[in-house]
């Protein structure tokens, strides 16, 4: 049951819990009917008009939890998805004339407007949201600037334009332009729109006699709570179940190994670049600028370097790689069809979190006993940490050409840059491009605001030791695994 004050994020982790729990138990279909009541007992509603409405929301989150349409009931297709019950419509009119307008004789608004939408009343003009199309151009034409633009905040938040509205106002999502980054999810501020989870199907591994992996980001250095080690997470997934945890830090120092060649190669050739590390922004790029994809890095992905990684000493490895992006989820499901391309399934540290939960451990302190990964590659969730520890590696392989490398932080400046290439006016050899700004440490499946967990991740960071990439490298090994990625 939850409190008056509960929040959005209160919500979507009561449900992800008691998912968890049952699914543990074997007892999710018969749970299933009863959780919304069990969250919403009544008889008087805490968040929306009525109880109704609210079990109906809890009702559609489970659908999600169990990685199905809350509508259609089959697998999603795309890990972003629209809660109806959830979404209000937003019944704002986009643009609203405020007090600031003086009625003026020249009337720019009204004479700027195709659809008649703008009239004059006694004190000022008025907008009839019937007739308004939301083009913009009263906005713009008003010497006063007394029109408002009242973005809907889910539409605001997406940077590539795959928000719309059907004829009841509400929310569709433009699958082949979403880039799966989840900023919309972090936009809205009913909870409309969320991830679907697979939550339930990791469960299922955990509790068949497969060998079952997980694989922390490096974004996991403080995200549980201070004092909570890489080695406080490796006791408690193996009390989940998993036989064990590989940091993906690791693979991540493999990574740095092989771009360092690729990005020498290109800059030998004359060669644009751009770092593939973030799934998100290797969809924008495949997704929004096509003819750019001949210059993504060929060199696959940490989770991806990871995943081969362990199935190289354990060919029967289940791998789920545990983050807090969501993307990473439609980058793993790209290559179910190509077995030990990359992860099987992908969870987020809030899902994580709540199957800590459901099987009630506890993390406590832990002292690390054995460092997985660089320095630079733990610091891979970090904006400009990819672009750092791939030099770092160009000089451990004696190569001190200067480099120009275009750091880009969040979705703004990663669109900036590829703009610049595809005109040919870029004039750095490489681009980094991180959707989120901040880095991974921020992204939307986080269970902790990025300020805090930036300061708790620098202080664990603060204790890892000085080995060089080279060095993490050869501690694993003559182990034998492509990092480059499939044509199929």
């Amino acid at each position: 049951m939850l409190h008056e004050n509960a929040t959005l994020v209160d919500v979507k982790h009561e449900v992800l819990y008691r998912v968890a729990k049952a699914a543990f138990e074997g007892e999710l279909d018969k749970a299933e009917d009863r959780i919304p009541y069990e969250i919403i007992p009544g008889p008087n509603p805490s968040f929306r008009c009525c109880i109704y409405k609210e079990r109906e929301v809890v009702r559609e989150r489970i659908s999600l939890a169990k990685n199905r349409d809350p509508i259609t009931a089959e697998p999603c297709h795309n890990t972003v998805q629209i809660l109806p019950a959830a979404c209000e419509g937003c019944p704002i009119t986009r643009y609203v004339v405020t007090d600031n307008c003086q009625k003026c004789m020249v009337k720019k608004c009204q004479s700027s407007c195709n659809f008649g939408a703008i009239s004059m009343f006694k004190d000022k003009a008025y907008i009839d949201p019937q007739k308004c199309r939301e083009c913009g151009r009263c906005h713009d034409a008003c010497p006063y600037n007394a029109i408002a633009d009242l973005l809907r905040p889910c539409k605001k938040a997406c940077p590539v334009d795959a928000i719309g509205m059907d004829e009841n106002m509400h929310v569709r999502i433009d699958d082949e332009k979403c880039i799966r980054c989840g900023a919309c999810i972090m936009g809205c501020p009913f909870g409309a729109i969320s991830d679907s989870s697979r939550m339930t199907e990791v469960i299922d591994y955990i509790l068949s006699d497969k060998p079952v992996y997980a694989m922390i980001a490096p974004a996991g250095e403080g995200q549980f709570g201070t004092g909570i080690t890489m080695e406080s997470l490796r006791s408690g997934l193996k009390e989940l179940g998993f036989k064990d945890m590989v940091e993906v830090a690791l693979g991540a120092d493999y990574v740095s190994m092989s771009e360092a060649q690729e990005w020498n190669e290109a800059y030998i050739e004359g060669r644009k670049m751009t770092t593939s590390c973030c799934p998100a922004f290797v969809h924008m790029i495949n997704r929004h600028f096509p003819d750019l994809a001949k210059n993504i890095s060929t060199t696959v992905s940490p989770m991806a370097a990871t995943s081969r990684l362990i199935r190289a000493m354990d060919p029967e490895a289940v791998c789920i790689f545990i983050g807090p992006c969501i993307a990473k989820k439609s980058e793993a499901g790209q290559y179910q069809h190509l077995h030990g391309e990359n992860a099987d399934l992908v969870l987020t540290f809030e899902e994580l979190q709540a199957m800590f939960q459901a099987k009630e451990i506890v993390l406590s302190p832990q002292e690390v006993k054995a460092q997985q990964g660089s320095i630079y590659g733990k610091n891979f969730s970090k904006s400009g940490g990819v672009t750092k520890a791939v030099l770092e590696a160009m000089s451990e392989l004696g190569d001190h050409d200067d480099y120009k490398v275009l750091t880009c932080n969040g979705a703004a400046e990663c669109k900036k840059a590829l703009l610049l290439l595809k005109a040919d006016r870029l004039p750095e050899n490489f681009i980094e491009g991180m959707i989120c700004t901040g880095g991974c440490v921020n992204g939307p499946g986080s269970v902790k605001p990025l300020a805090q967990s930036k300061a708790d991740c620098s202080k664990e960071l603060a204790k890892v030791d000085a080995r060089t990439i080279e060095g993490s490298i050869a501690a694993q090994g003559d182990l034998k695994f492509s990092m480059h990625r499939s044509n199929g």
